[in-house]
């Protein structure tokens, strides 16, 4: 390490919180997505808030008002601020991802290995451009790497999954 910026181990996420509110119920499947998608990003991830100076940091989400609100503090409780998106370029997208998710489980209990395969390389298509959508409308309020946006879609899909 050049000395040079924050050690990486600060620009991190070392807890986050799903507002329990603003969650739709969820069957035990979508309830694993979640606790999945939680477990990875705590693991590792890459997320710097513009102007926040190092962390690690925490993080509750949730909808407020149609809008998504990311809650970040520093992980000893000091509150660092709120950054609100709204949702409405994710709509489209978080809808398709969810009918792709369909075909996906219905593949796997009843169509051919190939079938499975491309209804699954579509899936991860359409995640990846969540991610990336999220990334862009996060570009000048947080600095995220790629697998941090697609864990972070994942969450946000969970908000909106029944």
């Amino acid at each position: 390490m050049s000395g040079d910026g924050p050690d990486a181990s600060t620009l991190r996420i070392v807890r986050i919180e799903l507002d329990e509110a603003s969650l739709a119920r969820a069957t035990a499947d979508i309830e694993h997505e979640r606790k999945v998608a939680i477990y990875d990003l705590i693991e590792e991830n890459r997320f710097e808030p513009v102007g926040a100076g190092t962390g690690p940091f925490e993080v509750r989400l949730s909808i407020v008002e149609r809008r998504l609100v990311f809650d970040v503090r520093r992980s000893e409780g000091e509150r660092l601020g709120e950054v609100h998106l709204s949702l409405s370029p994710l709509r489209k997208i978080i809808k398709d991802y969810f009918m792709l998710c369909e075909s996906y489980y219905d593949a796997i209990r009843n169509a051919a290995p190939a079938r499975i395969e491309t209804v699954d390389m579509a899936r991860r298509a359409m995640h990846n451009e969540g991610a990336e959508i999220l990334s862009e409308r996060l570009r000048d309020k947080i600095s995220l790497d790629r697998n941090t946006a697609r864990r972070l879609f994942t969450l946000i899909c969970s908000f909106h999954m029944r």
